[in-house]
């Protein structure tokens, strides 16, 4: 079984990578394949912690701060993986892996060109009501559509990239299982965090359900499955 899960995925190729190679696949693994989606899962699905006492308890940074963390670290990542394989003398040409690579290398930069433009906070825990997020100017509507789309289809591409790569490079078996593994365990969490309704809007989860908010008097929050709670006087509310 050892033997097996050490062989390459592909018994007709040498699984043979030079220095620059292997740790460009290991640092685009750990930025893409780890990082970054925990770093949108925390951001979708802890907003409200579990415990916290929402909505007398509002603005919970934990799941900011895990997102920026992660997505801030797997950029480095990336730059530096891309440095190293320019560096390396194996030549990639124009395989599906290399233009899927640099299709997310594109992706990343639109994140964080979007992340400078994205406005101010504003808000009652900001100091001051004004700001483009708090209420919800057409620049702060723009940034999250293109925020969330952008960040949802790099990581899918990732996913292309991360798989053409490790095939082009042979990799062996145990790769495979173990990725998938823990995808497969993302993917788990994800529909269990949905199903227990703790994808909700950012807006309330900064600021409460109070209509009085303006990001409240929209009719939908901006994103795919996203819910609003209701308020403690809400009729119906627990």
């Amino acid at each position: 079984m050892l033997d097996w899960l050490m062989s390459s995925i592909d018994p007709s190729r040498a699984h043979e990578v030079g220095f620059h190679v292997s740790w460009h696949g290991r640092a685009m693994v750990l930025a893409w394949g780890v990082l970054v989606p925990i770093g949108v899962i925390a951001a979708r699905y802890f907003k409200i912690l579990p415990r916290q006492a929402w909505p007398a308890e509002v603005d919970n940074r934990v799941w900011w701060n895990t997102h920026r963390a992660c997505q801030y670290t797997a950029t480095v990542l990336t730059l530096g993986a891309i440095a190293l394989v320019r560096a390396g003398d194996q030549e990639v040409g124009d395989s599906l892996h290399y233009l899927f690579g640099y299709a997310v290398l594109t992706f990343v930069a639109m994140q964080v060109i979007g992340g400078l433009l994205r406005g101010t906070k504003g808000g009652p825990t900001d100091g001051s009501l004004a700001g483009d997020h708090y209420d919800m100017t057409p620049r702060r509507i723009a940034f999250e559509y293109v925020h969330k789309v952008a960040g949802y289809t790099a990581i899918l591409l990732a996913v292309t990239a991360i798989c053409s790569g490790m095939w082009l490079a042979n990799a062996p078996k145990w790769m495979w299982i173990g990725l998938a593994l823990w995808w497969a365990f993302l993917a788990a969490c994800v529909v269990l965090l949905q199903r227990r309704g703790m994808c909700v809007d950012t807006y309330q989860a900064l600021w409460g359900p109070d209509p009085a908010h303006p990001g409240n008097q929209r009719p939908h929050p901006i994103g795919f499955q996203v819910r609003r709670l209701p308020g403690p006087d809400d009729p119906g509310s627990a």
